[in-house]
């Protein structure tokens, strides 16, 4: 049974003229533009504008020439960072785990957030476009798949306020009939180089030897092909600055197949975190294991704590049921991840053990001293195994 599309993409539509629309709705439906009007270029078209020739950078006297009609916006000084920061902090209701790429899309990863079915994902993503439109009155198109690369494409689709989902195990055959341009890294120019070649949608480089590809594409063909088979390892990043989980990975040179070896690996995982963890002054509530098999396909389960902490014993029991629960086909593995989440301030300990919790985390100071920017001087038991 394959794994559940948890990585998610979002993209707002023709965001800087949405956030001008939503301060003057009487501009819904209408053909404008965000930008200058004078030696300015075009900073957003609403897609009535993009439906006649407008597009983002065109200069505006080119603009205002392909459609006299335009209605031009200045820009709103503060607006759209503001009404940025708004969306994704929505987005941080649903899950801890959000990367915001640029102002107007970033990535979440649901992975944490316990949904067992494609269905309540689908529900999960309806509801937030739902309560991003309702709240803001931004439209937004929505990707979810197993991975970034497709969950941005899908994204793209189907704008405005689209939505996507594709299945794991289902991307190379989501991409092969459209066109190469929809690839990262494949721009106009090199769009229309493939297309001279006869390469002009994704399934055309299947066809192709490893040797024509390389005449072809260079040295960057093996690349090219793992993105038109929809491959894509890049985990959600939520930045270093006021980090919203802490997360680690391991791909295997060679596919694992043995339990011991895996849970090993994970809780060592968890060690590292733990040391970056206490050295931030945080605390973490939730652990998420995701394990990937060698066709890519992926399933992940995560568990939460009644209380947050900055200590690996509290998260050691939960290895092994977790891994259980996602590694449910039992195949050899290509990758295993350990994300901790539901990142907490130190603060005062309030629980019953506080005093038995404090004697263990000055012994893990201890320990994180010793292994200070040495090569484990001082392992866990599990990493002796």
């Amino acid at each position: 049974m394959p794994g559940l599309p948890t990585i998610v993409h979002l993209d707002a539509d023709a965001f800087f003229v949405s956030c001008e629309q939503a301060l003057r709705p009487e501009l819904r439906g209408r053909k404008c533009a965000v930008g200058g009007r004078e030696r300015g270029i075009i900073s957003s078209a609403s897609y009535e504008a993009r439906a006649v020739g407008v597009y983002t950078p065109m200069p505006t006297s080119r603009a205002l020439r392909v459609c006299p009609d335009l209605i031009m916006i200045p820009h709103t000084s503060g607006l759209y960072g503001k009404v940025s920061k708004q969306m994704f902090d929505l987005c941080e209701t649903v899950t801890p785990v959000v990367q915001r790429n640029s102002i107007d899309e970033g990535y979440l990863d649901l992975a944490p957030c316990g949904l067992t079915t494609v269905g309540q994902i689908e529900a999960t993503v309806r509801a937030l476009q739902q309560r991003i439109w309702h709240e803001l009155e931004i439209p937004t198109s929505w990707g979810i798949a197993s991975n970034k690369l497709v969950a941005q494409i899908a994204s793209k689709l189907r704008k405005p306020r689209g939505f996507e989902i594709v299945l794991p195990g289902a991307e190379a055959a989501f991409l092969a009939p459209l066109s190469l341009g929809k690839l990262p890294g494949v721009g106009p120019k090199t769009e229309a180089m493939l297309a001279e070649e006869g390469l002009r949608v994704v399934r055309d480089l299947f066809v192709r030897s490893p040797r024509e590809l390389e005449a072809v594409l260079g040295s960057d063909w093996e690349g090219m092909l793992a993105r038109a088979r929809g491959e894509d390892d890049r985990p959600v990043e939520t930045g270093e600055e006021d980090a919203k989980s802490y997360s680690q990975q391991q791909t295997f040179g060679e596919d694992v197949s043995d339990f011991g070896t895996i849970e090993r690996v994970a809780k060592g995982m968890i060690d590292e975190l733990m040391a970056k963890i206490r050295s931030d002054g945080k605390r973490v509530r939730t652990l998420t294991i995701k394990v990937r098999y060698p066709d890519f396909s992926q399933e992940s389960h995560g568990r939460t704590l009644d209380t947050a902490t900055d200590l690996e014993a509290p998260f050691y029991p939960l290895v092994e049921p977790l891994l259980r629960a996602a590694w449910r086909k039992r195949r050899p593995l290509r990758l295993v991840s350990a994300r901790l989440s539901g990142v907490e301030g130190a603060g005062a300990q309030l629980e019953m053990f506080a005093q038995n919790d404090e004697k263990r985390r000055r012994l893990a100071g201890v320990l994180d001293r010793l292994n200070q920017g040495r090569d484990s001087v001082v392992q866990h038991g599990h990493q002796l195994s």
